[in-house]
C-alpha cells in the first residue's frame, strides 16, 4: 500500500509538534522550588505522557490539514463462477404481467418477477463478479463489475422502477460488453439479457457489436420474458406476413445472436416459474474457476487523523481539569525557609 497527501505544504506545520517536548505545557506553580519533594516515578511518567499527547495532538492536526490518503490499488482474486454482465430491459412493457396487463391484486409484473429471481441468483453465486446495466431509450450502467453482493443486490432492486416505451437494445448490448475489464479469463464471461421483446438494431451498430463480441467472446444468454399469446423467438411468419426485423424483431434478434459465433442460448419464459427454471439452468452451466483483478479506490484518511487529534486533545483537557492548585502557606513563628518547605 502507498500513501499520499493532498496538500503536502501543510507538513511544514509538523515541527510545531516538537514544542511540547521542548517547553513544559504545565502551569507554573507559585512554590519556589519543587526539588525539595522526593522523586516520584508516576509523576514523571504522567508529565512526559502529557507532553507526548500534546505533540500527538499538534502532529495529527497538521497531518489532517495535509489531507492524507491511501492510494488505490489492484488486488488479484480467485473465484469459481463467471464474470456476469446482467442486461435488463426497462421498457414500459416490463411493468406489465406475463398476461400483458397492469398488475392487480397479488399479480406480479415481469420486472418484479425478474428482480426477485435475479436477487436469488446473485445470492447463490458467492464468488462471481456482477455488473448491472439497464436499457430502454438509453442504457444506464447501474453497477460496474464487482463482487460486492450488497451493491449488486441494491442495483437489481432498482430494475422495477417505471421504464420508458422505446427499447434500444443495441446500445444496451454495447454498454454490457464494456463492463468486462481488459484481460481476464475469456471463457468465464457471460452476458445475461433479460427482456420481454426486441427492437431493430441498426446495421451499423450490428457490425460494431459483431467486432466487440469477437474480441470479448462472452457466452450470451437471452431470457425472453414472453407475453402470453405474443410471437415467440422461433415462430415463423404467417402467410402473407413480412419476415423483416420490423415485423418480427424477436426472431431476427435471435438470428443475429446466432450469427455472432459465440456461445449463445435463448430461454423463453411465460411465467415466474419458467424464469426460475431458466436461471437455474444458467447457474448450472456457468461454473468455472477463474481469476480477476479488483480495483480498490483511493481512501481518504483525514477523518482518522482528526480522530487521533481529538483523542489526544481530550486527554489534555481531562488533565487540565485534574490539575491541583498549590498555594504557599506560612505557619505562625516559622522561618521563611521552613514555610517554603512546608508549602
Amino acid at each position: 500500500m502507498s500513501f499520499g497527501l493532498a496538500s503536502p505544504l501543510a507538513l511544514f506545520l509538523l515541527p510545531l509538534a516538537l514544542a511540547p517536548l521542548l517547553f513544559s505545557p504545565l502551569r507554573l506553580s507559585p512554590i519556589s522550588s519543587v526539588a525539595a519533594a522526593p522523586q516520584d516515578a508516576l509523576s514523571t511518567f504522567i508529565a512526559w505522557a502529557l507532553r507526548l499527547f500534546a505533540s500527538l495532538a499538534i502532529g495529527a492536526s497538521a497531518l489532517a490539514v495535509a489531507g492524507p490518503f491511501r492510494e488505490g490499488r489492484a488486488i488479484q482474486r480467485y473465484g469459481e463462477g463467471a464474470e456476469i454482465s446482467i442486461l435488463i430491459d426497462r421498457s414500459a412493457s416490463m411493468n406489465e404481467t406475463f398476461a400483458g396487463r397492469t398488475p392487480a391484486g397479488g399479480e406480479e409484473s415481469k420486472a418484479s418477477a425478474a428482480k426477485r429471481i435475479m436477487t436469488d441468483f446473485v445470492d447463490r453465486r458467492a464468488h462471481d463478479l456482477f455488473g448491472v446495466t439497464a436499457f430502454s431509450t438509453s442504457p444506464i450502467m447501474v453497477m460496474p463489475m464487482t463482487d460486492h453482493r450488497a451493491a449488486v443486490r441494491a442495483a437489481i432492486q432498482a430494475i422495477d422502477r417505471p421504464g420508458l416505451g422505446y427499447t434500444n437494445i443495441g446500445r444496451g448490448l454495447a454498454m454490457a460488453l464494456s463492463q468486462f475489464p481488459a484481460g481476464g479469463e475469456v471463457e468465464s464471461r457471460v452476458i445475461l439479457l433479460v427482456s420481454d421483446g426486441a427492437a431493430v438494431i441498426d446495421p451499423r451498430i450490428q457490425d460494431q457489436l459483431r467486432a466487440d463480441f469477437r474480441k470479448i467472446r462472452p457466452n450470451l444468454y437471452w431470457l425472453f420474458l414472453r407475453t402470453r399469446g405474443a410471437k415467440g423467438i422461433s415462430d415463423q411468419p404467417d402467410a402473407g406476413e413480412l419476415d423483416t426485423p420490423q415485423a418480427m424483431p424477436e426472431r431476427h434478434l435471435d438470428l443475429f445472436f446466432k450469427s455472432l459465433g459465440i456461445g449463445y442460448r435463448a430461454f423463453e419464459a411465460e411465467g415466474p416459474a419458467a424464469v426460475a427454471e431458466a436461471i437455474a439452468e444458467i447457474d448450472r452451466l456457468e461454473r468455472r474457476p477463474f481469476r480477476y483483478v479488483e480495483r480498490i479506490p483511493r481512501k481518504d484518511l483525514t477523518d482518522q487523523s482528526l480522530l487521533v487529534a481529538v483523542f489526544a486533545t481530550s486527554v489534555l483537557v481531562v488533565a487540565k481539569f485534574a490539575e491541583t492548585r498549590l498555594k504557599q502557606t506560612a505557619r505562625a513563628g516559622a522561618s521563611p525557609q521552613f514555610a517554603k518547605r512546608a508549602a
